[in-house]
């Protein structure tokens, strides 16, 4: 599959992050809820994390569905402070799609410092 088709096939925008973050991208169109008509089960793009009742293994899987399983994504928007809990896979991610973009939340600010991207463009350049 050339880079072009494998482009066509990934439309979608898919995040985890808190309650906040994702009403915003939900109220800016980017969710999108699809039934799987052979069990009849329903499946999302977004992760809702909720403090306290969201276990890092349900961050990790969503994490894995979006990254792995899913070929509709084109860009996994992720909060940073979500990120940190489950840095190890985040940082160990190669592939070039979906894109992890780290974003701050309204209680946790960006920190470019944490951030995997940048991290890899500073190794890239020597720094």
């Amino acid at each position: 599959m050339s880079g072009s088709e494998a482009m066509t096939k990934r439309t979608l925008i898919a995040a985890i992050a808190d309650e906040d973050t994702i009403t915003g991208l939900l109220l800016a169109g980017i969710g999108r809820i699809t039934t799987d008509q052979a069990t009849a089960t329903k499946e999302t793009n977004f992760l809702t994390v909720i403090p306290g009742k969201t276990k890092v293994e349900e961050i990790e899987q969503a994490f894995d569905k979006f990254t792995n399983e899913r070929k509709d994504i084109a860009i996994l928007l992720i909060n940073q402070h979500l990120a940190d809990e489950i840095r190890f896979r985040v940082d160990n991610y190669t592939n070039a799609f979906p894109a992890i973009l780290e974003i701050p939340s309204k209680d946790h600010p960006y920190d470019p410092e944490k951030d995997s991207i940048l991290k890899k463009v500073r190794r890239l350049f020597g720094e």
